[in-house]
């Protein structure tokens, strides 16, 4: 077994995927601390009250959503649209499969020491290569390392757009939540609060439309367009998610998501409440209103992690909460291109 195949089985271990899964919530806790503290620090004195208030707001509405989201509320029966791991559930059934396998079928020292550890424990990329490399031998044990670790699954075309609906509306609901949150925060802190409503809801826009769903149309397009061509690669397909990205997302997503605040958002609002330090982005020019930045190439990633949710891989699903986030925040605070229109700064 190569490298990377190998390194794609480590990463997509049950209990290592659910173990990630479960640090999550501690994960999005501490970088809302981080990012709050930050804020706070670099705000004058007489602000510092208002930026905490503001900030803390939008990071509750946009990660507390984004985890409702994904994983829902149990006590209220309110079902999540990621599939969570029962930790104890997958050691009672690897435990099963483990035994079984090895009261069996003969094997090595080191390969029964490595599946006993299997039960309940995240193996070591060198266990995970030198278990494959055993196992792969026979058909049971070909049998037994799939049951351990599942294959990745090419996503059929009939598929594609069901996984597109679930990831973008994993993506949409931390950015109504960051929005529902800058608004609360203004609220509090800010008699013309209802003057920043646009701006919000504007770069709520972009950032959905732009960086999250156009993207997710696109790399199912190519993917629908792969699989009529019968491309099976998992690498070429993955390309080929990429390249619908660039087309539908970064290129045209920009322009798209512009076109949409003017024609639609703008006439929703009168002209008073328009009427800010943000007027210069009424012009027609397709990227006045909001044109793309270096950091709105890099919220990329969370496309790229689409790529590899929908080319089978499952480690990156639950890092999804956390990459949507940004763009949560990032609406939140009505972001319109370094110009500050609500008090934080970026």
């Amino acid at each position: 077994m190569n490298y990377l195949s190998t390194l794609g089985k480590y990463l997509d271990q049950p209990y290592l995927v659910g173990s990630f899964s479960k640090a999550v919530p501690a994960i999005m806790l501490g970088g809302a601390g981080m990012i709050t503290a930050h804020k706070v620090s670099d705000a004058k004195p007489e602000d510092k009250r208002k930026v905490l208030i503001q900030n803390l707001c939008i990071l509750t509405g946009t990660m507390g959503s984004a985890l409702v989201a994904t994983r829902g509320i149990k006590k209220i029966g309110l079902k999540g649209l990621s599939q969570n791991i029962n930790l104890n559930q997958l050691k009672i059934k690897n435990s099963q499969i483990i035994d079984e396998y090895i009261s069996k079928n003969s094997v090595s020292e080191n390969s029964e020491f490595i599946l006993k550890k299997a039960k309940n424990k995240i193996l070591k990329f060198n266990e995970v290569r030198t278990l494959s490399k055993e196992l792969e031998k026979s058909r049971n044990g070909k049998f037994l390392l799939k049951e351990l670790i599942p294959e990745p699954e090419n996503v059929s075309s009939k598929e594609i757009f069901g996984e597109i609906k679930r990831l973008s509306l994993m993506g949409l609901v931390p950015v109504l939540g960051g929005i529902a949150g800058g608004v609360v925060g203004d609220s509090i802190t800010d008699s013309n609060w209802k003057n920043k409503i646009p701006n919000k809801i504007k770069e709520g826009a972009y950032q959905y439309l732009a960086n999250i769903f156009l993207c997710n149309v696109g790399a199912g397009i190519a993917l629908g367009i792969m699989e009529k061509a019968k491309i099976t690669s998992k690498a070429t397909r993955a390309l080929g998610m990429v390249a619908g990205i660039m087309l539908t997302g970064i290129i045209g997503g920009s322009a798209i998501a512009n076109v949409i605040s003017k024609k639609f958002i703008d006439p929703c609002f009168s002209k008073e409440n328009l009427k800010s330090e943000c007027d210069s982005f009424t012009r027609s020019d397709l990227y006045s209103e909001r044109h793309p930045e270096a950091i709105d190439i890099g919220l990329h990633v969370d496309d790229i992690a689409t790529v590899a949710v929908l080319s089978g891989l499952k480690w990156i699903e639950p890092a999804l909460p956390v990459l949507y986030s940004i763009s949560g925040y990032r609406a939140g605070i009505g972001y319109r291109n370094g110009n500050n229109c609500n008090g934080i700064k970026k």
